[in-house]
């Protein structure tokens, strides 16, 4: 990546690139080191992504082999929906610039169909994994699962997904509206208007799986709420202010990562 010539609110902007782009690969760059923070990684593999803005359809997704901990904005690779890299280069430098052929399968699919949401984050967490194993699936048990009640979508285990064609039944899954789905024997998966929203999203489906699983493993009966309260907190929880709640979260996640090794800027 060329020599940063300019500056912007997010630090040097490099050569090349618009004051547009470099801001989303500054916001996903970070958006990797806060996943890696809470421990939703899963060494090199899992991906997040977003689209930048235009109508090319292009969005930026991380580099294979990188660590999440340690995700920089000039890390992440720009391919378009039909997985080319778009970066100029040639011999070694971009034979480094790989992306995963699963993951862009599985990214590509909600990019492709569901042009309101900008991020996608899909996580293999121990608390992800054992969720989407049950076969009632996210119970109403929390104030967390509740965010998600009547708005979660689930798709059926495939195998690892390199096939092009599970993309039209990911997306029948998730419908028109949902921004959050359970992979079936696999994961969890999320989407957002906003990179901020998309970590809200990952992180409260997170914590909801993990309270789900020390409720389970606790052998009491378990209480669930009335369905008129169910429909009520859901409502509650996703009223016109979600962008805004959302962004207040988001920038005061950053300071949990301010200051930890290279800077994601960069």
């Amino acid at each position: 990546m060329n020599i940063a010539v300019t500056s912007g609110s997010k630090g040097q902007v490099p050569a090349g690139i618009s004051a547009e782009e470099w801001e989303v690969r500054c916001d996903l760059a970070a958006l990797y080191r806060l996943v890696a923070h809470h421990r939703m990684t899963d060494l090199i593999y899992t991906h997040l992504s977003a689209r930048l803005p235009g109508p090319e359809h292009h969005f930026l997704i991380n580099r294979y082999g990188v660590l999440f901990h340690e995700m920089r904005a000039s890390d992440l690779v720009k391919v378009d929906l039909h997985g080319n890299v778009l970066e100029d280069g040639a011999g070694d430098a971009m034979s480094s610039r790989k992306v995963n052929a699963a993951g862009f399968t599985i990214h590509s699919a909600i990019h492709m169909a569901r042009e309101d949401l900008m991020c996608v984050v899909h996580t293999h967490t121990s608390a992800g994994i054992a969720v989407s194993a049950q076969k009632h699936g996210l119970l109403p048990i929390s104030q967390h699962a509740l965010r998600f009640y009547g708005h979660l979508a689930y798709h059926g285990y495939e195998g690892i997904a390199l096939d092009l064609d599970e993309r039209e039944r990911l997306i029948a899954d998730l419908g028109p509206s949902h921004k959050a789905m359970i992979l079936v024997n696999h994961g969890l998966l999320v989407g957002g208007r906003t990179i901020p929203e998309a970590w809200s999203q990952i992180y409260y489906l997170e914590r909801a799986c993990q309270a789900q699983v020390a409720a389970l493993a606790g052998g009491a009966e378990l209480i669930l709420p009335p369905e008129e309260v169910r429909l009520k907190t859901a409502a509650q929880f996703n009223g016109p202010r979600t962008l805004e709640s959302s962004q207040f979260a988001w920038d005061s996640s950053l300071a949990l990562i301010e200051g930890q090794g290279t800077d994601w800027r960069s």
